[in-house]
């Protein structure tokens, strides 16, 4: 058997570093590291990391039909509660409890999967775009979206993705795209 020598060996690419749930680069100090996936069609569901902690997914059994909401303490980061509310056939009074009494700096974190919208009402809508979404008087029958927001946001969030569900630009067969989005959340100081 012969060995091949320096020459002829194949070196492997170097391999791209990966930080805090798959970000290309790390964030700053005092900052949170994030991802959130929207869910694709009926099929794969949605997903919620922080830090590099899975806070919802489908290998979590957490994620369910319509919005899958997790709650985060925006001083410290660790989770406060993660729920699905089905937008379908589930109760919207069960989501409109969960999201009312949110405390000043709660992060929001959203994906949708398979249907948003439906049940969504006025009073819900409103909510969502208190806590610094754009897109949530819109949102539809079956579009995909994922937001992160916070309780008290002067402004409207910068991590907002929204497709609409359209039968001429759908990836797949009545679903629109799934959407992942990923960034550094600054950490609310004890004082704000």
């Amino acid at each position: 058997m012969r060995l091949a020598g320096p020459e002829s060996s194949v070196t492997a690419a170097p391999r791209a570093r990966k930080y805090k749930c798959g970000l290309p680069q790390p964030c700053p100090e005092e900052h949170l590291a994030f991802r959130v996936v929207s869910g694709a069609a009926n099929v794969i569901g949605p997903k919620i990391c922080l830090e590099d902690k899975m806070l919802m997914s489908s290998v979590k059994d957490n994620v369910g039909r319509g919005l899958n909401i997790a709650l985060v303490n925006g001083v410290s980061g660790e989770l406060i509660e993660a729920r699905a509310f089905d937008m379908w056939a589930g109760d919207v009074n069960d989501l409109l409890k969960f999201i009312r009494p949110l405390h000043e700096g709660t992060l929001v974190f959203v994906a949708s999967y398979d249907d948003p919208a439906t049940k969504m009402n006025e009073e819900t809508r409103k909510l969502f775009s208190e806590l610094g979404s754009r897109n949530a008087k819109e949102l539809a029958f079956r579009d995909s979206w994922v937001f992160v927001g916070a309780k008290g946001v002067q402004n409207k969030s910068p991590f907002e993705q929204h497709v609409k569900n359209s039968k001429h630009s759908n990836k797949y067969e009545g679903w629109p795209e799934a959407l992942e989005m990923e960034g550094c959340i600054p950490r609310r100081s004890m004082a704000s």
